[in-house]
């Protein structure tokens, strides 16, 4: 019974410690990182683009914190239609709003909503060293997606791996929505 007693004061004390910052405390994490980026109902490949940007994170209880931000995202896609070369550049700023809740020491896992504004939507094309680019039209104005993630924290350094998942169309004509996995490195700040 001592066993059981002792096993569970040791699980308690593990779970109230989960959080890397105190009860209450304000963190600012910069952060940079790569995206693969796809659209769906497509079949174009990957475009490899930078993220970049800041996020803010209230720590609730030991376990839950939430965290909003800004990020200056590339996306879109590639495809080889006919021997040409096309890039399909979609950039957005976006701002996750994510509900984080860790699991164990440093690691949490990540569930939110991210509306995303559009500035820049781009084709080009390039075959034979030539390149040709022009706006795509009717791109909308604002993406929304919801990321899912993992973080780990370590020394307040922090690696983040999500999943960003178009729920809207990018364009009314179409019927492509973002697909993102995004990874990034950061270092967190008390404020």
């Amino acid at each position: 019974m001592k066993k059981i007693i002792l096993m569970a004061v040791m699980a308690l004390a593990t779970v109230s410690s989960f959080a890397q910052h105190a009860v209450g405390t304000f963190t600012i994490q910069p952060k940079v990182g790569l995206n693969l980026a796809n659209v769906t109902d497509g079949d174009g490949d990957i475009r490899v683009g930078a993220v970049a940007g800041a996020e803010f994170e209230y720590q609730i209880s030991d376990i839950f914190s939430l965290s909003a931000g800004a990020l200056y995202s590339m996306q879109g896609c590639k495809n080889n239609i006919e021997g040409v070369d096309v890039t399909t550049k979609l950039d957005y700023v976006n701002v996750p709003i994510l509900a984080n809740v860790y699991v164990t020491k440093g690691l949490a896992v990540k569930l939110g909503i991210q509306p995303g504004f559009n500035v820049t939507h781009k084709a080009s094309a390039e075959k034979g060293g030539t390149k040709v680019s022009t706006d795509i039209p009717d791109v909308n104005s604002v993406d929304f997606s919801i990321p899912v993630g993992l973080s780990y924290e370590i020394n307040n350094f922090v690696i983040d791996a999500r999943y960003n998942l178009g729920v809207n169309k990018i364009a009314d004509e179409a019927d492509s929505k973002n697909s993102v996995f995004q990874f990034t490195l950061g270092y967190k700040f008390a404020l």
